[in-house]
């Protein structure tokens, strides 16, 4: 079990995501992804198995939970900058991703 102390250590914050490419060279479908997250961090990259899921164009412009204060992680020839978060779709391959579904938020906004 993690105290709350483990869990305020993690940086959840939001992003748009504004590009996505085919990653060809993963083990598993994916896609790599460029995601602003505003002023403060900036634009990040990160490798997400979504397609299945999403297709391409459906993810431009869309609001995506991350953490950003992990290490780089190397994805085969890729440098992933932050962790995209979702749920495994039960339904096929890939993860729905964990987006807000109401109100007005800020890029950049921490999960709190």
């Amino acid at each position: 079990m993690i105290t709350y102390e483990d869990f305020e250590k993690v940086d959840i914050r939001l992003g748009k995501i504004i590009e996505v490419r085919d990653f060809p060279e993963a083990r598993k479908p994916a896609y790599k992804l460029r995601i602003d997250f505003g002023s403060e961090i900036g634009i990040k990259k990160s490798s997400v198995q979504l397609p299945g899921t999403y297709e391409k164009e459906e993810l431009i412009g869309m609001l995506v939970a991350c953490v950003v204060n992990f290490p780089v992680r190397r994805v085969g020839p890729f440098d992933s900058e932050v962790l995209t978060l979702g749920f495994k779709n039960t339904e096929g391959l890939g993860y729905v991703l964990v987006t807000p579904s109401k109100g007005t938020v800020q890029l950049g906004d921490r999960l709190s």
